[in-house]
């Protein structure tokens, strides 16, 4: 009797090899396995047969059962991986091509806005130089955003006029809409041993609205805490930056004694230009670009940071005014306006990602 079974195992394992695919080979599982199968018939016979029969025959038909059990998973295994071998090569694609051009009906390809691809330039710019990216809430209360900086009651930036102020909780001060990311360098400090390096790149609200000012736009703030910085460090990472950025080796840097109430001694920076051309570099005239300083000691102590151990020195920009002098961009509202034909101008593909090659 044993002769059956060889038989119908041989008509099985050549109907599985016969399988050009998962679904032929299923049926042929249903076939042999199903409730109507052939393996299932004779396990479902052998009740017919003589008690001394029926053991031995059930035996045989069991292990014929098990070995086409396995046969059949190892012919779906190697049939799924004829299926992904085939996928794969058929949607292959060289992802070193450039992007198919889209049809003059059809839909247009996304870009990056302005501010997001300098807000790009700057972290990666002040990343090779060892500055992290440091966040901090929008909504901020007085001491972060005043007190904590050295800002007095009575200075000019804590005004209505000047500042949006939130509903006050009962009982305490008002919150505002952050007048700069200076808090988050506070917010940095207190909770970040030193040594420090972080940029602080975000939204920020002053009540001002005209050509080149808007009542929401963006800064970026630098912080370095350490043991004996010095305003060597300071001068040599901005001169960095600023030749990086605009991407002249020579453009000419200076620093000018100013006043900020959380930086002691403070400068205004200024780079090289030509007030009759407009051009970067060059003309002789001189062009305020951003504000910087060494870290106030009342600044250190309000972060619980010993003046005498540590030093340190910070720096602040707008992104909309250094985008605007990089690209030649003369108004600031077109930025917030949603045209996309300025978009279309300005703006870059999304597939072009800034890279330190893109600053040289």
């Amino acid at each position: 009797m044993a002769d059956d079974l060889d038989m119908l195992r041989a008509d099985i394992e050549a109907a599985m090899a016969g399988a050009e695919d998962l679904r032929a080979l299923d049926a042929v599982r249903v076939a042999a396995l199903g409730k109507s199968g052939q393996v299932t018939a004779l396990l479902k016979g052998l009740g017919a047969l003589p008690p001394e029969e029926r053991k031995a025959r059930g035996a045989e038909v069991n292990v014929l059962k098990g070995e086409i059990e396995r046969a059949l998973e190892q012919r779906r295994v190697m049939l799924e991986a004829f299926a992904l071998d085939a996928r794969l090569a058929a949607e292959r694609m060289d992802v070193s091509l450039p992007p198919r051009p889209f049809a003059p009906t059809g839909p247009e390809a996304g870009s990056i806005h302005p501010i997001s691809r300098t807000m790009e330039e700057l972290i990666a710019l002040f990343g090779a130089m060892g500055f992290a990216v440091a966040e901090g809430p929008d909504i901020e209360g007085d001491w972060h955003n005043f007190s904590a900086l050295n800002i007095p009651e009575h200075h000019p930036a804590r005004q209505d006029h000047d500042t949006f102020y939130l509903t006050a909780p009962e009982g305490g001060r008002r919150p505002v809409l952050r007048t700069h990311t200076s808090p988050v360098q506070i917010r940095t400090m207190l909770t970040q041993e030193p040594p420090i390096r972080v940029i602080v790149p975000g939204r920020t609200w002053r009540a001002d609205h005209d050509a080149t000012h808007s009542p929401m736009f963006h800064q970026v703030e630098g912080l370095v805490i350490g043991r004996d910085i010095h305003m060597g460090h300071l001068k040599g990472t901005l001169i960095d930056f600023l030749r990086a950025f605009f991407g002249i080796a020579d453009l000419p840097v200076r620093f000018r004694s100013s006043y900020f109430p959380f930086t002691e001694p403070s400068m205004e920076v200024d780079i090289g230009w030509s007030r009759k051309t407009g051009e970067l570099g060059s003309g002789g005239d001189w062009l305020e670009i951003l504000g910087s300083g060494m870290v106030h000691p009342k600044v250190l102590a309000n972060c619980g940071l010993d003046p005498r151990v540590w030093q340190g020195f910070a720096f602040g920009m707008g992104i909309e005014r250094i985008t605007m002098l990089k690209h030649g961009i003369p108004d600031l509202r077109p930025f917030y306006e949603a045209d996309c034909r300025w978009l279309r101008h300005y703006a870059t593909s999304p597939l072009s990602p800034f890279t330190l090659h893109d600053a040289s």
